[in-house]
């Protein structure tokens, strides 16, 4: 019995649903409604012919693998393309067209939209605004697929720019942070979340005209246009831009001419509601030598900044990397390298990268020798510092206890021990005082935190056990 062309297509958008991010899914494909199936060629309906020139560009590989999944081999795709109608006649005319076999482009150039108007074959007023020549002009937009926000882990550290990130992709050029200001130290994530804001838009947005560029490659670009006598261009050109994303813009610092003619791109852009997004390794008030009135228009919308994550975004980032590179890691790996490694994002997903590689090449398990090994050439382990939280982690994990129960009022015997070891370790490794010693262990006083290191000391002398005990403790917390 022959399938019904309906079973046939919700069948086939199972598969689909389960391939691409939810949005993809509800822009593209909600929308479409098959039509008929006949000699194994499955007919769906799209609303435009640029709906359907997305569809054959992006996502043509995998409609095509789903409908011989179905079908058979033999299995074909057509599209019906409904088009306006200018003869008068009720209802919208529609054509039909077979699926093309050219193969999936993927962040392909996007025509920048200088007229979007369907008028009449009437003669067209000409425009002041539209620049000759740039009718046709194709951009990359230079975004990195890798950088979305899929793929940003969030945190107490990056909250605010990431909320404020997603909703300027929501609604570019529309709220009120433009432009974006995302500031941090280097590492921490602000060229991850100016791509991801990018993608997003262009996800959100495939006809607005998205472009991400250092400002060294902004300022080279600008070089070239003084040399070939074209800045007319070079400005006409990124006036044209919808969502202008420019990183580092701390390295305008003294360039006094390519900061005049951004200063124009600027007000250009902010004037027609494009949205503007500027990364920084400095705040406002560090930057030296940008023009005051540059800096001045850096404070109309948000300035944003990175913080160094904690302990807690540091191992959800290691576990992302993980998961999406189909790797599995000891979690004492996982704890060692987050604690290890704890200003940098960037130095952390180095050390994860080198460790999996190393173990791949050499066809090793990942153990906590390799990571020692590989983590020493990133800190220096006579320079990493020790700190409170992790003597608390390697203790509560030698002895099987969840962390917060440190911090609990419980005389349990296993807590109170638990407690009096990061209490002596704390003081042997740290030069933290006794008094943030007992508050960070439970809020305790510099009196308890003494008892505590004398009681240990008298066990190690008393207690071969204990004293072995302590002795693998203190190995797991040097090295």
């Amino acid at each position: 019995m022959e399938k019904k062309f309906n079973e046939v297509w919700e069948n086939c958008l199972k598969v689909i649903k389960d391939n691409i991010s939810y949005q993809s899914y509800k822009t593209w494909f909600i929308p479409i409604k098959p039509l008929k199936l006949k000699d194994k060629v499955l007919t769906i309906q799209v609303p435009s012919q640029f709906f359907y020139e997305w569809m054959e560009e992006h996502f043509i590989n995998l409609l095509r693998k789903t409908v011989k999944k179905e079908l058979g081999t033999e299995g074909r795709l057509e599209y019906c393309i409904i088009m306006d109608n200018t003869a008068g006649d009720d209802g919208p005319l529609t054509t039909t067209i077979p699926t093309s076999n050219k193969p999936t482009v993927s962040n392909d150039p996007v025509p920048i939209p200088i007229e979007l108007s369907r008028e009449s074959n009437a003669r067209e007023i000409p425009n002041p605004f539209i620049i000759p020549g740039l009718r046709k002009l194709k951009i990359n937009s230079q975004l990195n697929d890798n950088y979305s926000f899929d793929n940003f882990v969030e945190g107490d550290c990056n909250r605010l720019a990431r909320s404020a990130g997603f909703a300027i992709a929501q609604k570019p050029g529309q709220t009120a942070f433009n432009p974006m200001l995302i500031y941090s130290h280097t590492g921490l994530g602000k060229t991850h979340l100016a791509h991801a804001i990018g993608l997003e838009v262009k996800m959100n947005f495939p006809e607005k005209t998205v472009l991400f560029v250092s400002t060294d490659q902004f300022f080279n670009q600008f070089v070239d246009a003084v040399k070939n006598n074209s800045q007319n261009d070079f400005i006409h050109f990124y006036q044209m831009i919808d969502v202008l994303i420019i990183d580092d813009i701390h390295n305008l610092a003294g360039r006094e001419k390519t900061q005049d003619v951004f200063f124009h791109i600027f007000n250009s852009l902010h004037q027609k509601k494009s949205q503007i997004v500027i990364t920084s390794d400095k705040p406002p008030v560090e930057m030296k030598g940008i023009e005051p009135r540059i800096m001045s228009r850096f404070k109309w919308g948000l300035s944003a900044d990175l913080q160094v994550p904690d302990l807690e975004t540091r191992i959800a980032i290691i576990h992302k990397r993980l998961h999406n590179d189909g790797v599995k890691m000891p979690q004492e790996v996982v704890d060692y390298l987050a604690f290890s490694i704890n200003t940098n994002v960037r130095e952390l997903e180095g050390a994860l990268i080198s460790i999996i590689a190393h173990s791949s090449l050499n066809k090793k398990p990942i153990t906590m020798d390799l990571a020692r090994q590989i983590i020493d050439k990133f800190v220096k382990s006579t320079s990493r510092e020790i700190s409170i939280d992790y003597i608390q982690k390697v203790v509560c994990d030698f002895f099987n206890l969840p962390v917060d129960s440190i911090q609990s009022k419980t005389r349990k015997r296993e807590i109170v021990q638990a407690r009096q070891l990061s209490m002596y370790f704390s003081k042997k490794h740290t030069k933290a005082s006794l008094a943030s010693i007992g508050l960070h262990c439970g809020h305790k006083d510099h009196s308890t935190v003494l008892h505590a290191c004398r009681t240990v000391n008298n066990l190690i002398e008393t207690d071969k056990q204990f004293r072995v005990f302590v002795e693998e403790i203190d190995k797991k917390i040097k090295y």
